[in-house]
């Protein structure tokens, strides 16, 4: 995370409250490159293109970095200061912290086009940010040129052949970044000999109550059905495209998986991870596992309606286990005995995940909306996977596991089965 100096009182409290402000349209091709024009093709015709919709875990946030470094920031930059500028001429972004990095999943090559339509921040519904982003939904929003991302897609399937629409959605609709922010604060301001855990704070627990669950896996079935809406609307049969949702992966180990102890403040200052044991067992045991569960539900649910049968689960729950933030068996890039991310065998020694970053940002180039999420080698690992589950125009679902190794896409070695 770069490295995080002084004492906890450097930590304070306006500092922490920015890892919580973002979470983790147009189009973008394969990356870098100008918005491609509207051919006249459509349902069925013309090259085949994915589409990727959702929130930070699919848009490609943290995409820039393969793995972390407190030294170094150039030993981990694969795709330098232009990684998240998706505008025609790949200066900018379309839409500011949307961060649609060039590692983003969805690009998956091979004769397939490929859109990014997700972005960082974004829940089932369109909003604004407490800092003045847009952060469109999974909707029809349409205002001052601003629009929701089923209504982008809708518009751009009219005149191309998607095939298949990968989403990520539902995290932030249970508060993820805050509930990371929580976790963090109250690492950082409690000692290990009376530890403080945010498991048991009510801002958190309210995430989980059996209503809040019920109700976020019905915003979720609607997001997965306005996607249905908008591809009917594009001139689609259920039968000429497939929805794959996505789960979210294990971030972070269980508590006995970390390589720094949680006494003193290493795990935070050193590893960027500052959660406790018990916390990091929480967040993997139960809230992980009930927004997978919310995510999936709402999947079955609409499979199972009439007139669908084209949704398909992507489960990545555990692809990134053995590679997560401060694991055991990985470590930073000056730990490994590598140069930098280029070296051989780095994406089996480095972490996955990007660190949770607080006063490293100020400056540059990080920014704090990349902590925790999959970074460059993590976003090839999922590419990997959305690849198989394309399926050369078949697709399917599955589970993603990891491999050792790079295959020739210079992607981690995955599985999907």
């Amino acid at each position: 995370m770069g490295r995080v100096r002084g004492s906890i009182a450097s930590f304070t409290t306006s500092a922490l409250a920015v890892v919580g402000a973002t979470l983790g349209s147009l189009v973008v091709v394969a990356g870098a490159g100008p918005v491609p024009v509207a051919h006249a093709d459509g349902p069925g015709v013309g090259t085949p293109w994915v589409v990727s919709l959702g929130d930070s875990y699919i848009s490609g946030e943290a995409g820039r970095w393969a793995g972390n470094s407190n030294n170094s920031s150039s030993s981990v930059d694969a795709g330098g200061p232009g990684a998240y500028h998706d505008n025609a001429t790949g200066t900018g972004e379309q839409i500011n912290r949307c961060h649609r990095s060039t590692a983003a999943e969805i690009h998956i090559g091979g004769g397939v086009n490929s859109l990014n339509l997700a972005c960082s921040g974004a829940r089932t519904s369109t909003f604004t940010s407490s800092d003045g982003y847009f952060k469109p939904g999974i909707d029809f929003f349409n205002s001052g040129g601003q629009k929701g991302q089923a209504l982008m897609l809708q518009e751009f399937a009219a005149t191309n052949n998607v095939r298949m629409i990968q989403l990520s959605i539902g995290g932030n609709n249970f508060n993820f970044a805050d509930i990371v922010q929580r976790c963090v604060t109250n690492f950082l301001t409690s000692p290990s000999w009376w530890p403080n855990y945010c498991n048991d704070d009510s801002p958190v627990r309210n995430n989980f109550t059996t209503t809040n669950i019920t109700a976020q896996t019905n915003a979720i079935i609607g997001s997965i059905n306005n996607i249905r809406t908008a591809m009917a609307n594009a001139g689609y049969t259920s039968a000429q495209y497939t929805i794959v949702v996505q789960t979210y992966p294990s971030p972070i180990p269980r508590g006995s998986g970390f390589r720094y102890s949680q006494s003193g403040f290493t795990r935070q200052s050193t590893g960027g991870c500052g959660f406790w044991n018990r916390d990091a067992d929480w967040a993997n045991d139960t809230a992980l596992v009930q927004i997978n569960n919310a995510v999936r539900n709402a999947a079955n649910s609409v499979n199972a309606a009439p007139g669908a049968g084209n949704v398909r689960i992507m489960d990545v729950a555990a692809a990134f286990n053995g590679r997560r933030l401060c694991e055991t068996g990985v470590n930073l890039m000056e730990n490994t005995g590598l140069g930098n991310w280029t070296a051989a065998a780095a994406a089996d020694r480095t972490e996955w995940i990007a660190q949770i970053r607080t006063l490293s940002t100020v400056f540059g180039p990080y920014y704090v909306q990349e902590s925790i999420h999959p970074n460059w080698w993590g976003q090839k690992a999922l590419r990997n996977c959305v690849r198989q589950a394309y399926n050369n125009g078949t697709p399917r679902g599955g589970t993603c596991t990891r491999g050792t190794g790079l295959n020739a896409n210079a992607e981690p070695n995955m599985t999907l089965t």
